[in-house]
């Protein structure tokens, strides 16, 4: 069913920026971002903004996922790890795009509820969660098509570069203060990924904890 308040968003936010991959469009028409919003911002729900979702965390404005999106090059079937579950909003998005996801959030009560949310209310079946530390990957189910990480750090953490299949994309903030969003291609076996490009943002991320702060 047509919904003019998501077209307008997709117009608006997406299409007039840059977004052209019509894969990762039409995931946004599919993934209703308004069950993933808390009630009393739902009049917020389309805005270019970040949104609380509890727990000191935020749900990204539509262009800011739709750009990690597109960028991760990502096809039906991949392998994908996310980094930060979150609101479980990227996490439906890629599970549309992609053959499966694995997705590691720190905080325990936050994978419970985006777990709830794809698994019962959207009955989304290719998503597997994990609470841990996410700056240590998820080895045991690498090697990885992209990874995703939802916050940002000074440097790419080492465990992640070593569980990217050669040719695979690694997307992610970086930077100390101001967060520069980067996107890495592993050309090889082993060593750091080759940066294809940076994109400055005007909102932040949140830095990523667990090992990567120690």
């Amino acid at each position: 069913m047509f919904d003019f308040d998501v077209e307008e968003m997709i117009q608006q936010q997406l299409v007039t920026r840059g977004i052209s991959d019509q894969r990762v469009i039409q995931a946004f028409r599919a993934v209703p971002r308004k069950t993933f919003v808390p009630a009393y911002l739902h009049n917020r729900t389309y805005g270019d903004e970040r949104l609380p979702i509890g727990l000191g965390q935020t749900i990204s404005p539509p262009y800011v996922v739709a750009r990690m999106l597109e960028d991760l090059a990502i096809d039906e079937d991949s392998r994908v790890l996310e980094v930060g579950t979150g609101s479980g909003y990227q996490t439906a998005l890629l599970a549309s795009l992609a053959r499966s996801v694995y997705t590691i959030e720190l905080l325990p009560e936050l994978s419970a509820r985006a777990r709830r949310v794809l698994l019962e209310d959207l009955e989304i079946t290719n998503v597997e969660f994990r609470v841990g530390d996410g700056f240590q990957g998820w080895s045991d189910a690498a090697p990885f098509d992209a990874i995703v990480v939802n916050a940002a750090a000074d440097e790419v953490p080492w465990p992640l570069q070593g569980q990217l299949r050669p040719g695979a994309r690694l997307v992610m903030p970086l930077g100390e203060r101001d967060h520069v969003l980067t996107v890495m291609v592993q050309r090889g076996s082993v060593g750091e990924p080759e940066v294809l490009r940076t994109e400055e943002l005007a909102l932040g991320f949140g830095e990523l904890q667990g090992e990567a702060r120690d």
